[in-house]
């Protein structure tokens, strides 16, 4: 259900959507332009994976400690304020690197609390947008919407590597993180100038309220009741910890098999990263399924197969550059769709609190992958897999021996686990036909008592 804003002379709807999607493409590029600058002037520095590993692990604790109490935080509070303080925070973590650079004092270290920081951002930020997303953009244009989202998530990891790489020699890394500041001032003002309505009061809304630790809880305890949603997000558990085993390795493979070969590489990654921007142009012309469960199922299966089972099986660039473009395209519309899904099932007052869990589920086996992938790879399947290993007779006609078969091994394997996640869905009715059982949002509504008029437009 969708509130009547206030008169006003400010963009309201998909407009409004736009013109807070515009601000955040510009400045997620820039952001990328910054990261990327920032681990090249890190590996310069220290010359050591783990020094920039730390950053990802300094961002994704606190992101995954705190979701739940982020995401009760947004329905307690305006969301385009919290959009707004998120990017703040972000911009001014930025800009405290670029003092510290402005005054030759940086030192690798600062980027670790500022990567707390953005991590803690970030658990605010996405619940936010996802949460005001379905009341700014009409249902019917919700798929369109949200693979406009992941646009502006894969779109500028195609540019960003090359502008930042054309403007370090000109501007330095002082100046590409200014820019980084300005565009975080843009998508700021972008979000001040827009109006981003705040959510009707609804049944499942009075049923979350209480304490701060009681409505933390409450998207666990809603996605729990609801076997579709539980089915749906379990999807994305099991594919995304099959996934992240086979993405740890996907490039190191790809140099083992190449012989070091950098050109072929980062041609494999370009290529992919170019999918991810056509799925995501291509979901935003398109909206995706009818059935969006569709979208979320056939695209694991299909993505699964191509970009990670044919991608291992693969011994040049051309098999490579396929599997990648095409297991990328299915991104958007994976995600895409799942979006639209819970947007349309979930009430909008509790959407910032179940939109932070069923992340914090998704994300949950992150932080091991790494870890599994890398003990398989670097102790059981390369070893067993080299010229003369013990694993050659069983799989050396899938995946041959030598530099790379063992990573290739484990590609394939878990890329067809994955697949299998996306088949099981279509076996499970509750997952089947979510769209179906669960009522939207609105109808729900209607069939209950009246809600408490609504609050105004921020």
């Amino acid at each position: 259900m969708h509130l009547a804003p206030a008169p006003t002379h400010r963009p309201v709807g998909m407009a409004a959507f736009l013109i807070v999607w515009v601000g955040q493409v510009i400045s997620v590029l820039a952001t990328n332009m910054t990261q990327f600058a920032l681990t090249i002037w890190v590996y310069e520095q220290t010359g050591s994976v783990t020094a920039l590993a730390l950053v990802n692990v300094c961002f994704l604790t606190p992101f995954l400690l705190i979701s739940p109490l982020a995401g009760a935080l947004v329905d307690r509070h305006n969301r385009k304020l919290m959009m707004m303080v998120s990017d703040l925070a972000a911009g001014l973590g930025t800009l405290f690197l670029l003092a510290m650079q402005a005054f030759g004092l940086l030192q690798v270290w600062h980027l670790y609390p500022v990567a707390l920081v953005a991590g803690v951002g970030n658990a605010f930020q996405w619940p936010a947008y996802s949460a005001s997303i379905s009341l700014m953009v009409p249902k019917a244009q919700l798929g369109r919407a949200n693979g406009l989202m992941s646009l502006m998530e894969m779109g500028p990891g195609v540019l960003a590597p090359l502008l930042a790489g054309a403007l370090l020699p000109l501007i330095g890394l002082a100046g590409v993180m200014s820019i980084d500041v300005v565009t975080f001032v843009l998508a700021v003002g972008a979000l001040t100038f827009v109006v981003v309505p705040q959510p009707p009061r609804t049944a499942a809304g009075a049923q979350g309220r209480g304490s701060l630790l009681h409505e933390s809880a409450f998207g666990l305890r809603y996605i729990l009741a609801r076997p579709s949603l539980l089915g749906l997000q379990l999807v994305f558990l099991f594919g995304n910890f099959f996934s992240g085993l086979s993405f740890t390795v996907l490039a190191p493979m790809v140099l083992a098999r190449t012989g070091n070969n950098a050109a072929i590489f980062g041609a494999t990654q370009s290529i992919g990263a170019v999918g991810g921007v056509v799925g995501g142009l291509a979901m935003g012309a398109w909206g995706g399924f009818k059935r969006r469960v569709h979208g979320v199922l056939l695209g694991w299966i299909v993505g699964s197969l191509f970009g990670q089972v044919l991608y291992g099986l693969g011994l040049s660039l051309p098999v490579w550059a396929v599997a990648g473009f095409v297991g990328a395209l299915l991104v958007p519309i994976v995600n895409g769709s799942n979006q639209a899904i819970w947007q349309a099932k979930v009430a909008p007052d509790v959407q910032g609190r179940v939109f932070a869990t069923r992340r914090l589920i998704a994300w949950l086996t992150t932080p091991l992958t790494p870890l599994i992938a890398g003990a398989l790879a670097d102790r059981v399947l390369e070893p067993g897999l080299a010229v003369g290993g013990p694993l050659v007779g069983a799989f050396g006609w899938l995946v041959g021996s030598g530099p790379g078969a063992g990573l290739a091994l484990l590609v394939i394997t878990t890329g067809a686990l994955a697949t299998a996640v996306g088949l099981l869905g279509y076996l499970f009715p509750a997952v089947r036909d979510a769209e179906s059982r669960l009522p939207d949002h609105d109808a729900a509504e209607a069939n209950t008592p009246a809600a408490a008029a609504a609050s105004g437009p921020a």
